[in-house]
């Protein structure tokens, strides 16, 4: 594994493992051991995801000891406030049964995110999150952000794969000292990615799959992937991405795939905001 250094110093795993879209606690709870068995040491999960538990279960019972996992959680939009967020902070450390968070993230940037901002500024100043940044912050409400609080974010979760490549976007993070951290690192399985013919060609020189060149495309960028499997032989596939390196051909080519937008979600669309707002993970 390769790491990468956040702005406040902190060493990153560049490829984590993600468990969105894995509520069974069971299956969570034995993705998770499985993922750290195959090697990963970034677990990504969220307030909104309602498996912080089996997280913790699976931390607990991996045999890794806890200054080697990297454990990622996120505020969700019911909790964006000064003292909702301070709650919320408190609230995801006893589900997942830690002390400490490597990093916490913003999940949405709505509601009085701002406020949460405070909030999180201040625990990390205390020391319970070790880095605190944003997740699906477009490049305008980065800047306002970081012209705004007094941490600069450490990241910046957005989607990125090769048909939403966000290149600008990328810019502006390299500018503030963000790092860029892909969700959706496959496109949610669009555009036949796993047998992409552009990235399936290319894969075949270094005898790896379009998966892995989708990764590796990704994590030759600068950002830091964190792709989500329960199969293990999938979770250690993912993982083989250390052992080659595409050329500048090879970008290029992938560069070509950019379609300039989303498929997946319109951030601009005012009922995705209205959604997310009516999504509640507490009373």
């Amino acid at each position: 594994m390769e790491y990468v250094t956040l702005n406040n110093g902190v060493k990153m795993p560049k490829e984590g493992f993600g468990v969105f879209q894995v509520p069974d606690p069971a299956q969570c709870e034995q993705a998770v051991l499985d993922a750290i068995a195959s090697g990963y040491r970034l677990i990504d999960t969220a307030a909104a995801y309602m498996n912080e538990e089996a997280v913790g279960e699976a931390i607990a019972k991996c045999g890794v000891p806890r200054e080697e996992l990297f454990i990622t959680t996120k505020l969700w939009v019911q909790d964006a406030g000064y003292e909702e967020a301070k709650k919320a902070i408190r609230t995801s450390l006893d589900k997942l049964g830690l002390d400490y968070l490597d990093l916490y993230l913003i999940h949405q940037p709505m509601g009085d995110y701002v406020g949460a901002y405070r909030a999180m500024e201040e625990a990390y100043k205390e020391g319970t999150l070790k880095a605190i940044g944003v997740c699906n912050f477009y490049p305008a409400r980065l800047a306002d952000l970081c012209e705004t609080v007094d941490v600069i974010p450490a990241v910046n979760q957005v989607e990125l794969h090769p048909f939403f490549q966000q290149e600008n976007a990328l810019a502006l993070m390299n500018e503030y000292g963000v790092i860029p951290e892909a969700w959706g690192p496959f496109a949610e399985g669009n555009h036949g990615i796993f047998t992409h013919p552009v990235l399936s060609k290319i894969g075949e020189k270094y005898g790896k799959s379009a998966a892995q060149v989708a990764l590796r495309w990704n994590v030759q960028r600068g950002v830091v992937v964190i792709p989500k499997s329960v199969h293990k032989d999938r979770m250690e596939q993912n993982i083989a991405i250390w052992d080659f390196k595409l050329s500048d051909e090879d970008m290029a080519k992938i560069a070509e795939l950019d379609l300039g937008y989303s498929e997946i979600v319109n951030h601009d669309d005012p009922a995705f905001t209205k959604m997310l707002h009516s999504l509640k993970v507490h009373d």
